[in-house]
């Protein structure tokens, strides 16, 4: 699986609705949900002919966990490990143009029942079950007949219940959510963070997360596509030329630099690839044939910003 501790993992966000928060306007020509499923199943069975055993959806992916259920309903494969999310709920559609979010989040036990009756179809290969984008501002950290609910399902399904998180107060989520027990227990196991070369502020409190033994995933390595050298982010050229430095001389893209630094310096157990074509999963997968050293993850690391400053220019961001 290539060097290290941490494995690339496959997220569907970007495979099972048309169009997706990035800057990236590039996408396939043919936006039918029928053209969608063919390259989401071309995608999964490249990554899966590859070594990629993680996959990681939600409901609010448009289609993306009704394709992961019939992509791997006939798979026999003990080491495939399903991620899903609860939370979200799509609205777009599949309206191409949707105007505002494509997306509405809601907390609640009903939306956790409604979208619980879908998502188990995936059993038994699901075996991370997680809040989509839990905040402290939603109150699900505090909801109790919630927190009961996740804790039954992680008992009678041997599930780990986890939660993901985006903002700049990520680091308080995680602590709210390691507090939390159920009959003396912990009930959070998995935790999916945004965390790349700008935004690493939660460094820390992960790596003691992976200290206790805990499964820590990355998404958003690569920014939502800052990380690629851009014209408009001037405040990112000395980024840009250290990483086309590397990416010169690991024979790769920025994409694989970016996915190897979170690799190599947190350890987690995952890093997700966001692709959306075979050949974006192919050069993302490159990131396994190499290894930065501690002075070339150095030289990155200078590059990280404040979380403000990171999620401010994110929502500036387009569905495109």
């Amino acid at each position: 699986m290539g060097i290290g501790e941490a494995k690339i993992g496959l997220g569907l966000a970007a495979l099972g609705r048309p169009e997706y928060i990035n800057i990236g306007k590039t996408r396939a020509s043919d936006k039918t949900e029928i053209a969608f499923k063919e390259n989401a199943f071309k995608v999964l069975d490249a990554a899966y002919k590859a070594g990629v055993r993680y996959f990681d959806t939600a409901p609010s992916y448009g289609k993306g966990e009704q394709f992961l259920y019939e992509w791997s309903v006939n798979k026999a494969d003990k080491d495939i490990v399903l991620g899903t999310k609860w939370g979200y709920t799509y609205i777009a559609n599949w309206e191409i143009g949707f105007s505002g979010n494509h997306e509405i989040k809601e907390h609640s036990i009903s939306k956790l029942s409604e979208q619980w009756r879908f998502s188990k179809k995936l059993l038994p290969l699901l075996k991370i079950y997680q809040i989509h984008s839990a905040t402290l501002e939603s109150g699900v950290l505090e909801n109790d007949e919630v927190l009961n609910y996740l804790a039954e399902l992680k008992e009678q399904f041997n599930l780990k219940i986890g939660i993901t998180t985006s903002g700049f107060n990520q680091s308080d989520i995680i602590k709210k959510a390691v507090s939390i027990k159920i009959d003396a227990k912990p009930l959070f196991d998995s935790f999916q963070i945004t965390y790349n070369i700008l935004e690493n502020s939660t460094h820390q409190i992960l790596k003691q997360l992976i200290a206790d033994h805990k499964t820590v995933i990355v998404k958003e390595a690569l920014a939502n596509g800052r990380i690629f050298p851009n014209k408009e982010y001037v405040h990112y050229q000395n980024l840009y030329k250290d990483l086309t430095v590397l990416a010169g001389k690991y024979k790769v893209g920025t994409d694989a630099i970016a996915l190897r630094f979170c690799m190599d310096y947190l350890h987690p157990e995952t890093v997700l690839s966001g692709a959306s074509s075979v050949h974006q999963l192919q050069e993302n997968l490159k990131a396994n044939r190499f290894k930065l050293s501690e002075e070339e993850l150095n030289t990155l690391k200078i590059h990280s910003v404040s979380s403000v400053d990171y999620w401010n220019e994110r929502s500036q961001l387009e569905w495109h």
